[in-house]
């Protein structure tokens, strides 16, 4: 009997991680393709431009996100650690900013990733994000191995699961 409960919880416990955070894709699925522009108003895949190649964190951010401002330090100590290893993509919501806007932040304020921006909510839709401060890292064979939301994220950890 013990023996039938303790599979059980198991089994909670490992549809539980399956979920993730319970937010945006589930673990082990691979992305929908999304189209972006970059900040010269190209045409992007996200998607298809970076993964399935090594590991890719993307984050949903947006300059008026206070939760995207409190995990910049996580981040860039991230890039610190990870860059030339993990691909960081900084998708830009088309929420209460345009390009315009992002582009003016960029310049008072430069970020080491690769910035895009979502103004048609293709990614947005793509990735689930269910809202800013929204994080996916995905493994070198292009499977979400964890999703994230808000201020108080372990990047490090994140990306040690995609490596």
């Amino acid at each position: 009997m013990r023996f039938l409960a303790t599979v059980a919880i198991l089994s909670v416990i490992a549809s539980a991680e399956l979920r993730a955070q319970d937010v945006g894709l589930n673990l082990g699925v691979a992305p929908a393709s999304a189209v972006v522009q970059d900040t010269a108003l190209r045409s992007v895949d996200i998607t298809a431009t970076y993964a399935g190649k090594r590991p890719v964190l993307y984050e949903f951010w947006a300059t008026w996100c206070e939760n995207c401002a409190a995990l910049l330090p996580r981040m860039e100590a991230a890039y610190q650690k990870y860059s030339g290893r993990v691909d960081f993509v900084v998708v830009g919501v088309g929420v209460n900013q345009t390009l315009n806007s992002m582009k003016r932040h960029l310049a008072q304020h430069p970020l080491p990733f690769r910035f895009y921006y979502d103004n048609t909510g293709a990614a947005v839709r793509a990735f689930e994000a269910p809202a800013t401060s929204y994080i996916v890292v995905l493994n070198a064979q292009g499977r979400v191995v964890y999703t994230g939301l808000g201020p108080d994220q372990d990047i490090d950890a994140a990306l040690r699961r995609g490596l």
